[in-house]
């Protein structure tokens, strides 16, 4: 029902880069049609312009509901209907949450959770009078087990798992797909806090890619985390988690949870010791 082919509309946020701007090319390969999505002016411009015709860029915060219905509403009315929605804006804080504030916090929970939120409520409607549609989320690894030093960032791809895993199955019974993309450790933007988060914080924050690479091996590109994506998408996965090495860490937590609290235990002392280290 809801392969991809030519005549597909798609809605993609954080599509300036990253693996937005990755799932917008794969699409856009397929014959869909896209809007690109992005709080980055800009940025979304320049994306949209180097993936041609296929492209619509749209400037959009996703923390705006009103902003999210009129962009759902106005691709459903001047193209007749919404196939897919990948709500893959994100941001990332890390650090020791005794040094997080509440600014900080909210923040997180409005991008990562409500934004998410904000794009189901725009688009699933439209989607169960359908009687078609496919909404994809942008979960993590970290939505299937701990990731300490991301603490805040683990609860809202928790958030995101549960809110996707349970709403597809009410959307079964209306022709309607749901999945959620659990990405391991990827090379973007989004590890570069100070562009996605705004302005800095006080306090001290690991090396992310290093501790990422460290906890669960070598980054993936964004690339590779689309085309793995979408090949799920159009297996209509519920979980889509990837690398295959992600997949073996989500089933170690799930049966031996001990064996890996062992390891991060091992990681973020290393972590920890060497980032404290340098302070001192």
């Amino acid at each position: 029902m809801d392969t991809f082919r030519d005549g597909k509309n798609a809605i993609v946020t954080g599509a300036a880069s990253g693996i937005g701007f990755a799932l917008a090319v794969g699409l856009i390969e397929r014959g869909a049609r896209v809007w690109v999505a992005d709080i980055d002016s800009a940025g979304v411009e320049r994306a949209a312009a180097s993936l041609g015709a296929g492209a619509h860029p749209v400037t959009l915060d996703v923390r705006d509901a009103v902003a999210f219905r009129d962009l759902v509403a106005g691709v459903a009315r001047d193209a007749g209907g919404i196939d897919f929605l990948f709500n893959n804006a994100g941001i990332l804080h890390s650090g020791e949450v005794c040094e997080f504030d509440e600014e900080q916090c909210n923040r997180i929970i409005d991008v990562n959770i409500r934004g998410v939120v904000n794009g189901t409520l725009a688009a699933y409607p439209l989607m169960v009078r359908q009687r078609s549609g496919h909404i994809v989320n942008t979960a993590s690894l970290a939505g299937l087990a701990p990731a300490p030093l991301l603490s805040t960032y683990a609860m809202t791809k928790h958030a995101v798992v549960g809110f996707s895993s349970s709403l597809r199955f009410e959307a079964e019974r209306y022709g309607v797909r749901v999945s959620a993309i659990c990405p391991a450790g990827v090379d973007t933007p989004l590890l570069d806090e100070e562009a996605i988060s705004g302005a800095g914080r006080a306090g001290w924050r690991p090396d992310v890619r290093n501790y990422l690479t460290l906890a669960a091996g070598p980054l993936c590109t964004a690339q590779k985390i689309a085309r793995e994506a979408l090949r799920g998408v159009e297996r209509n996965r519920p979980l889509i988690i990837i690398p295959a090495r992600a997949r073996l860490t989500a089933l170690a937590y799930r049966f031996v949870p001990g064996l890996v609290g062992a390891f991060g235990r091992q990681v973020i002392a290393t972590v920890i010791g060497k980032g404290r280290g340098k302070e001192s």
